[in-house]
């Protein structure tokens, strides 16, 4: 009993870890962009102040952590949770990658294609996870929900700045 409640526990702690640790990739290529490039593009009315986005998204990666914890718990001996698995990997790719698109190569443009497939695998990532449990898939809400203003924020400053 006490190997498998130290097991999991090394699951959750390696299923957070790497998504904090994309986290902390997309931000190499996002921190240096904001107070040069990012700071003097047209933003719309809606946008956060800079301040939230360092705690929602090390709050979103922590959620992020734990629905994927709570899929591998399932066992990857299953088929549709190594499924899941590897489509939230896509999705984690992805959002590294809108990072080094849009901040990196400071680009609205590239950052918008790279969003709109985030988003898609987002949704379907969410959307599996409830397929397999539902507390895995509800735990994705606040990051498609995020994903889904980052969107629109990303639409308006490609509109906003041509």
């Amino acid at each position: 009993m006490m190997r498998s409640r130290t097991r999991d526990i090394l699951h959750l702690l390696v299923s957070i870890v790497v998504c904090e640790f994309a986290g902390l990739v997309g931000s190499i290529f996002t921190t240096p962009a904001i107070p040069t490039w990012y700071a003097s593009l047209r933003k719309p009315s809606f946008t956060p102040p800079s301040w939230v986005f360092a705690p929602v998204w090390v709050t979103l990666y922590a959620l992020m952590g734990v629905s994927l914890y709570v899929i591998w718990k399932k066992g990857l001996a299953r088929r549709d949770v190594r499924r899941a698995v590897g489509l939230f990997a896509v999705q984690l790719a992805l959002n590294v990658l809108w990072s080094v698109a849009f901040f990196g190569m400071r680009s609205a443009v590239y950052g918008f294609a790279v969003i709109i497939m985030l988003w898609v695998a987002v949704l379907a990532t969410t959307l599996l996870f409830y397929k397999i449990s539902k507390r895995a898939g509800v735990l994705l809400v606040p990051y498609f929900l995020w994903g889904s203003l980052a969107s629109a924020l990303n639409f308006s400053i490609l509109l906003l700045n041509p």
